[in-house]
């Protein structure tokens, strides 16, 4: 059996995982909640007029202060949305869920035992631009 072939194997496996399931659930019902969908496009219209209005060479800094307001407290209503509180829930145990099998995968190419390498690295800041490597 050739090595693709066991990483689709190991697609089916991540798409039967409960953190799979839980995450596309929640991302389906955030996508369905016409009420969250509204603040997050009102947010993204909010936020389009912030940067035009700081790109202005003559800024309005009342009209920034305004919109930079209002963005902060659609952000608060966005966040407080129980949807979005599940989904970003969701989302991170699906997170680390990737972040393990890749680290199982790079470990293992680099020669670690994939049976005993650890699945989590405690002193790994996500950047691979500084790093003397994993161990």
């Amino acid at each position: 059996m050739d090595i693709i072939e066991k990483v689709r194997e190991l697609g089916v496996l991540l798409q039967s995982d409960e953190r799979y399931v839980k995450y596309h659930e929640t991302k389906k019902n955030n996508d369905e909640d016409n009420e969250l969908q509204n603040l997050i496009n009102e947010f993204n219209l909010k936020r389009v007029s912030l940067n035009n209005e700081i790109s202005k060479p003559e800024k309005n800094q009342e009209k920034i202060n305004t919109l930079d307001s209002e963005i902060k407290s659609l952000y608060g209503n966005i966040m407080a949305n129980q949807n979005m509180n599940a989904f970003n829930q969701a989302k991170t145990e699906m997170d680390n869920l990737l972040s393990q099998i890749n680290m199982v995968i790079t470990l293992s190419a680099n020669g670690e035992d994939p049976l005993t390498c650890p699945t989590e690295s405690s002193s790994c800041s996500g950047s691979c631009d500084s790093c003397s490597g994993c161990h």
